[in-house]
């Protein structure tokens, strides 16, 4: 469930993002998944009087999955089922400390100076508009809960993720805690950020969704 911070607000218009995320330490590793590794074949032993062994040999049981790392990679889209979301993803810059997301508002912008999908530490940061009559892609992000699914398809296949914690910050309050909300210290995860609070002249919050990536198979 979203909680909200009151402390004093600042907007941003309907095509640009704040956020006070440049300069922080960048660490590339891979997400943790599993595959299903073939078993080693059972031996065999020759002959009458080792018959009760190879039938022992025959009942070993089957060797546990192992695990893998998949090759992490630029997200290409992002798929949210709850909010009916497939969105096309491009990589942006920020300068100057200012994100923009694409000028489509059905695409979402992913900070390329960041952690990818799939990388081992840091959080994989991707932006997108809301639209206060409607038609942006993340204009209901703030609805998401705990446990709520996000696909990342990035061009080594699909990453799952679960929703971990969904926040609402006034602008001042995401600078004050930047450095914890777009850390690139922390074990990999995605961050989802878009505006929110429409006064009807500007918005004057964020919405900031954080989801960890599960554990299984890539798809």
């Amino acid at each position: 469930m979203a909680t909200r911070n009151t402390s004093t607000t600042t907007g941003r218009g309907r095509h640009s993002l704040w956020l006070a995320a440049v300069g922080v330490l960048l660490l590339v590793g891979g997400l943790v998944a599993w595959f299903t590794q073939a078993p080693h074949p059972a031996g065999t032993a020759a002959g009458p009087a080792r018959a009760q062994e190879a039938v022992a040999s025959s009942s070993t049981p089957v060797r546990e999955a192992v695990p893998a790392r998949p090759r992490p990679g630029a997200p290409h889209r992002v798929v949210i089922p709850r909010l009916s979301v497939d969105a096309p993803v491009l990589p942006i810059r920020a300068l100057g400390g200012t994100l923009v997301p694409p000028s489509d508002p059905q695409e979402l912008g992913w900070w390329a100076a960041g952690a990818r999908p799939g990388d081992r530490r840091g959080s994989a940061l991707v932006t997108g508009h809301t639209v206060h009559t409607g038609g942006g892609a993340l204009d209901d992000l703030e609805t998401l809960a705990r446990g709520d699914a996000v696909r990342v398809r990035t061009a080594h296949g699909w990453i799952r993720y679960a929703v971990r914690d969904v926040r609402i910050y006034d602008k001042g309050s995401v600078a004050q805690d930047a450095s914890r909300l777009f850390s690139q210290r922390v074990p990999g995860r995605l961050v989802l950020v878009t505006c929110e609070d429409w006064d009807g002249v500007r918005y004057l919050s964020n919405v900031v969704v954080t989801a960890v990536p599960l554990t299984g198979r890539p798809e």
